[in-house]
């Protein structure tokens, strides 16, 4: 191995800064794994770098084990992530507010090449080297747009379709990564740096975790936003490669950075659908506005995101009795759940499968009306995209914490038993996906561990 440190530049909420780079990280080289793909394989706390700054350089047992429980969680989920290879114990300590025991994080990606790549060589005028680079990128991750005449303009295009495909998914499991800097985002489209991330427990679209995010910049409503913004800097550093007329590669830029909405909007519509059960041929804004009215039902009502939708499907079965337990205004929950009944009768006809979802009397009473539903395979589909298991905040504590400070690792291999295969309901593993108390949310936060 020729090990090297990266150098990259990045806003970091909202502030440019001309140099950072690996701070802790260290590139170790490229794999060719079994499906012929190209894998960075990189170490993460093994040390300081040129990069260093006044930091060690070196990670602390639970916030490697937590990369490791969010980023296999996210995989399973069948979201873009980096992975850990493995986390090692060092057997020494790394001092931040104590001393805490050290690891070193091996971490597998598609690559570490960040839009602050790109802004580094960008701030520094260093256009050719941006080229260089915008080629290497193509070639490796969207080998497609090699021969295209127009390839850095499709490159940008592209790159804002994974980025508007990813955010999605990430809203739809509730997930908050909590410091979405540029130098934080992959040019591969992964998930990348688990800093101080959380899942939501109680729907809040303004919801933040993380310690140093004081304004909300990175809540969990703003997350689509800021995506935009960000590619908006990629866009920036890219002018040069768009076209050789500067007003001519602003306007292209800033068409495709306008399209992000619209993209977005497509890639989230399609994983609400999917929670919901429905199919995708209908009217978008009736959808959007469907999916938006049970949103507040669950921020006015407190309700759990992730258990919410579980419960949805139990409702599909006709079962409203643990749905209704969620709720405080149930008129206001019959009035929506009607509403998505006239909605999938609409896509199945009168007669069809999946048509009756809950009976009138359902309606009133709660009680499960099994003789009147003929919509399984409905249920079956929504807790097939919708988990049981997400890296449920006090649990991931209670895990880091016997492994950190009791050298116990028998918490953390079940709940990562249970985040491996979040949709599958295991009686042994249960207490997963019960929320966090209130009193524990209401107080969490999370730290970037550097």
């Amino acid at each position: 191995a020729d090990p090297i440190a990266q150098a990259y530049a990045g806003h970091q909420f909202g502030q440019f800064s001309k140099h950072l780079g690996d701070g802790r990280a260290l590139l170790l080289g490229e794999l060719i794994d079994c499906h012929g793909q190209r894998r960075d394989i990189a170490f993460k706390g093994s040390g300081r770098t040129p990069f260093s700054r006044n930091g060690d350089g070196k990670a602390a047992v639970g916030p490697m084990l937590r990369e490791a429980l969010i980023g296999e969680s996210m995989h399973a989920m069948g979201i873009a992530t980096t992975r850990a290879l493995a986390v090692v114990a060092t057997g020494e300590y790394v001092y931040r507010k104590m001393a805490l025991p050290g690891a070193v994080l091996t971490r597998v990606a598609a690559s570490h090449v960040r839009f602050g790549t790109f802004e580094f060589f960008a701030a520094r005028g260093a256009h050719g080297h941006v080229k260089q680079l915008a080629d290497y990128c193509i070639a490796r991750h969207y080998p497609e747009l090699v021969d295209s005449a127009e390839r850095y303009v499709e490159f940008l295009r592209a790159v804002i379709g994974r980025q508007a495909a990813l955010i999605a998914q990430w809203m739809g499991v509730g997930f908050i990564h909590g410091v979405m800097n540029t130098d934080n985002m992959s040019i591969a489209g992964e998930t990348i740096d688990y800093g101080p991330c959380a899942f939501m427990e109680a729907y809040d679209a303004k919801a933040v975790f993380s310690s140093i995010d004081e304004q909300g910049r990175y809540s969990y409503e703003n997350q689509p936003h800021i995506a935009q913004w960000n590619l908006a800097r990629l866009a920036e550093a890219l002018l040069p490669l768009l076209s050789d007329n500067e007003q001519s590669a602003f306007a292209v830029a800033s068409e495709l950075i306008e399209s992000f909405s619209g993209i977005y909007s497509a890639h989230w519509l399609t994983v609400m659908r999917a929670k919901l059960g429905l199919n995708a041929q209908f009217d978008h804004a009736a959808d959007a506005a469907l999916v938006n009215e049970w949103l507040l039902l669950l921020q006015t009502n407190q309700v759990d995101f992730t258990g919410s939708w579980r419960k949805l499907a139990d409702a599909a079965e006709g079962d409203l009795s643990a749905l209704r337990d969620m709720f405080t205004n149930q008129v206001a929950l019959n009035a929506w759940l009607i509403k998505w009944q006239a909605r999938c009768t609409s896509e199945d006809g009168e007669d069809g499968e999946d048509s009756a979802i809950v009976s009138n009397e359902a309606l009133a009473t709660g009680s499960p009306t099994p003789e009147s539903y003929q919509g399984l395979s409905r249920a079956e589909r929504m807790r097939k995209v919708n988990p049981l298991f997400i890296p449920r905040n006090h649990r991931v504590e209670e895990a880091l914490a016997a492994a950190s400070d009791h050298d116990k690792l028998e918490p953390f291999n079940q709940l990562m038993s249970a985040l491996r295969n979040p949709y599958a309901a295991d009686e042994d593993l249960m207490r997963f996906a019960e929320s966090a108390p209130s009193n524990f949310t209401a107080s969490y936060h999370t730290f970037c561990g550097t």
